[in-house]
């Protein structure tokens, strides 16, 4: 018979947890300087995605920072120019994530979620929260221990109905001040620390 996996034991999310980790993140010079950065080019360089010079060197920095592994970097930034997403970002058009994730390259459909979620936060960070493995794994353990929200886990691939179960997380959890970049730093290092990535 399998041995259970032992679940690591973690605070419950409280206003306390979620300042302990956002002053954390301040101290990690490099996490600051490199979303200094982004938000620079994102919010100040390159705000629109008209010119697709534009999205590549954005795309391209999201990549590199974040390891986002995607190896054909100009197909997505071709795809991200043909949709348009100007208008839909500033609609607040959650759709647009599942979209901009799927892109065909070399005839191959493939799904880059994760860096969809992160292309459209850094537009607008406080529509958009970023999925990561690493939030997945708390939203689930929390799921587990708290049943905090009723959710499948592939619910957490649809892009809508993952900010409704992060902001049903918020609520349960009381914690409503903060806003959804706090909470994406928070819930990322949480994970980080308790799931670490095995290489």
């Amino acid at each position: 018979m399998r041995e259970k996996k032992q679940l690591p034991n973690i605070e419950n999310p409280c206003p306390d947890q979620v300042e302990y980790y956002l002053q954390l993140w301040d101290k990690q010079e490099n996490y600051k300087l490199q979303e200094k950065a982004l938000d620079k080019l994102f919010f100040n360089t390159y705000p629109n995605n008209t010119d697709i010079n534009d999205i590549l060197i954005k795309a391209s920095s999201l990549n590199d920072f974040y390891s986002t592994n995607i190896y054909s970097i100009f197909s997505v930034a071709k795809h991200i120019s043909e949709l348009n997403i100007d208008s839909r970002l500033a609609s607040e058009d959650l759709s647009l994530v599942d979209d901009i994730a799927t892109v065909v390259i070399n005839g191959k459909q493939l799904r880059f979620y994760s860096f969809a979620s992160k292309y459209c936060s850094h537009h607008m960070p406080n529509v958009f929260p970023i999925y990561d493995s690493y939030v997945e794994k708390i939203l689930k353990y929390f799921k587990q221990k708290d049943k905090f929200y009723h959710f499948k886990n592939e619910d957490l691939k649809t892009y809508h109905k993952f900010r409704e179960i992060l902001d049903a997380f918020q609520t349960f959890y009381g914690l409503e001040q903060y806003n959804r970049k706090d909470i994406d730093r928070y819930l990322w290092q949480l994970g980080k620390r308790n799931f670490p990535n095995k290489y």
